[in-house]
């Protein structure tokens, strides 16, 4: 049974919103404006799935990719360029506003560059326990197998075929995968979660594969399992070389953003600190003009920022450290003489951390958040401390999708 709905709004989700009588109802798929012939979705009264659009909105448009709709990679590639920068903008600006925030909030920063640069694919058994390679449906456990991505960079070519031939390498264990690829400066970089520990025959299968699809490295839950050039990116000045499955901005040009933001609102400063540093996006920018103090909680990456300082001439002084900000927040007493901070923690946001700072006398603090939810927290208590919101730059890394960068200048 069918129902015919009238779109009002884009929703958090990027789902078409409509509203009824003492309910309202979520449509993927569907666009402000628009008339649509719905069906319901079992366990979910507040979903439909969309039939057809029978009156379509002048902001819809072809989307890039065959597997749209299908895949859950994505959720607006229907949407055209100008509602679609407006309602990712509005994403924030209704983050700080549920928070009991007044602040300007800049035009959208398109950083989707050559495109994403660090994928994770799935490989799962699925009906008739046929092998299956690709990225979760959208809302679900199935997996879409995938031939291309187009919203991937260059420098992740043949990552579908290799990350086919390790499921098929792996095939005798019957176990789930999750297979993680970086595009590094030296080819791909992947690390392959889930299949338990290696006999010897499946760990020289994984080998050949690393071979044949020239792999720079290949890992199993950090293990090295073959390598044939040690995975670097460049930072900066730096020359990094990453740990197995690193965290990175999920595009280059999404991290070159994020840091021009952050060195703007730092300024001057010739003392920074740098918390939730991970492998120095930030700090080894910072410290081409600034003496710096890093902490991070994975001292993989602690001991990879140190290497890159030491390899890299002309930096002001780095101290990097192993520290879990989240039980162990940096107080007001470290940071008597700092004359900025830079804080950059995962989607959970840093709320400890946060009310540290709030502690703090610190001029200024930079913030960067890709929570706009836990950001909108942090903040408030930066300012319930003393701190004034100056500048908030909602960053697109992540196109077609609603997770947005966030960085924002707090000041004494």
């Amino acid at each position: 049974m069918t129902e015919h709905l009238t779109i009002g709004s884009l929703g958090r989700r990027g789902d078409g919103v409509a509203d009824g009588p003492g309910e309202t109802v979520y449509v993927p798929y569907a666009l402000p404006g628009e008339t649509v012939e719905v069906e319901a979705v079992p366990g979910h009264p507040d979903r439909r799935r969309l039939v057809r659009v029978d009156v379509a909105s002048p902001d819809r448009i072809a989307p890039i990719c065959p597997h749209f709709g299908v895949c859950g990679g994505c959720a607006t590639q229907h949407v055209a360029p100008d509602l679609y920068r407006v309602w990712k903008r509005g994403l924030l600006v209704e983050a700080l506003r549920a928070a009991g925030l007044d602040a300007p909030v800049d035009d959208l920063v398109d950083a989707h560059g050559d495109g994403r640069r660090r994928v994770t694919l799935h490989a799962r058994r699925g009906t008739h326990d046929i092998l299956q390679v690709g990225f979760a449906a959208q809302r679900a456990h199935d997996i879409v197998p995938i031939d291309r991505c187009p919203i991937t960079a260059p420098g992740l070519k043949g990552t579908i075929e290799a990350a086919w031939a390790i499921a098929e390498a792996l095939h005798p264990l019957r176990k789930p995968l999750d297979i993680q690829a970086t595009a590094t400066d030296v080819g791909l970089d992947i690390d392959v979660r889930g299949s338990g520990p290696l006999k010897a025959d499946r760990t020289r299968a994984l080998a050949a594969v690393c071979d044949h699809h020239r792999l720079a490295r290949l890992t199993r839950h950090g293990e090295l399992v073959a390598q044939r050039a040690a995975p670097t990116v460049r930072i900066g000045r730096a020359t990094v070389a990453l740990p197995p499955g690193p965290f990175l901005q999920a595009t280059a040009e999404g991290e070159a953003q994020l840091a021009r933001l952050v060195d703007h609102h730092v300024g001057p400063a010739k003392s920074v600190v740098d918390l939730f540093a991970g492998l120095g996006p930030f700090a080894l920018r910072l410290a081409e003009r600034a003496r710096v103090r890093a902490l991070e909680i994975d001292a993989e990456a602690v001991a990879a920022l140190t290497k890159a300082v030491a390899n890299t001439p002309g930096l002001k002084p780095v101290t990097a450290e192993a520290r879990d900000l989240f039980r162990r927040p940096v107080i007001a007493h470290e940071l008597g003489k700092v004359d900025a901070v830079v804080f950059d923690p995962p989607r959970q946001g840093a709320e400890a951390q946060a009310r540290a700072l709030a502690e703090s006398r610190v001029p200024i603090v930079v913030a960067v958040s890709c929570n706009s939810a836990t950001f909108a927290r942090d903040a408030a208590l930066l300012i319930a401390g003393g701190y004034r919101l100056t500048d908030v730059t909602p960053v697109d890394q992540f196109r077609y999708s609603y997770h947005v960068e966030i960085v924002a200048k707090f000041s004494r």
